[in-house]
C-alpha cells in the first residue's frame, strides 16, 4: 500500500504551500515507523528514480481531517467525461454520494493508471458503470499497461 502512495506523486517536489504539501499521516507507532523506513528507503534506493534527492513528503501524527474542496475529490474521474457522467447518473439523488463512494475512488485510481487490466475485469461489473464508459475504461487501463 505504501508503494502506491509513494509512486503516486513526486515526493521530491518541494511543496509550494502548505495547503498543497505531501503528507503521509499515521495514527499509532507502528505506522509511524513504516512510513519513515520507506521514506528512507525510497530515498536511498539505487533502483528509486528519486535517489539520493531529498524527499519533501512529510510525515505527521492524524489529527482532524478536513475534505477537500469538490474540485479536488476524485480529480482523475472528474476530468474523465465519458466515465464521469455515469457518476453523475448514479448519484442524480445524492448528488455529494460519490464523494465517499468505493465504487468512484476505485475508478479514480483506474483512469489514473493505478491498476492492471486484470484487476479491471475482476471487479467491472460491480463498478456500476454503463456499457459503454466500460469499455471506455478498458481502453484507458490497456493504454496504461503497454
Amino acid at each position: 500500500m505504501l508503494e502506491i502512495f509513494w509512486n503516486s506523486h513526486d515526493p521530491t517536489r518541494r511543496p509550494w504551500s502548505q495547503q498543497y504539501k505531501s503528507a503521509l499521516f499515521y495514527h499509532n507507532d507502528e505506522q509511524k515507523t513504516l512510513a519513515t523506513q520507506t521514506k528512507e528507503q525510497l530515498a536511498a534506493s539505487k533502483k528509486s528514480k528519486f535517489f539520493s534527492r531529498k524527499v519533501f513528503t512529510e510525515i505527521v501524527p492524524a489529527t482532524t481531517f478536513y475534505l477537500a474542496e469538490n474540485y479536488h475529490q476524485k480529480y482523475l474521474l472528474q476530468n474523465s467525461p465519458r466515465i464521469w457522467g455515469d457518476i453523475l447518473e448514479i448519484y442524480r439523488e445524492n448528488p455529494m454520494g460519490w464523494i465517499n463512494s468505493t465504487a468512484a475512488a476505485r475508478l479514480n485510481g483506474y483512469v489514473g493508471g493505478y491498476a492492471t487490466v486484470a484487476q479491471l475485469e475482476d471487479e467491472i461489473e460491480s463498478l456500476g458503470l454503463s456499457l459503454p464508459a466500460q469499455e471506455y475504461l478498458h481502453k484507458i487501463v490497456q493504454r496504461f499497461e503497454r
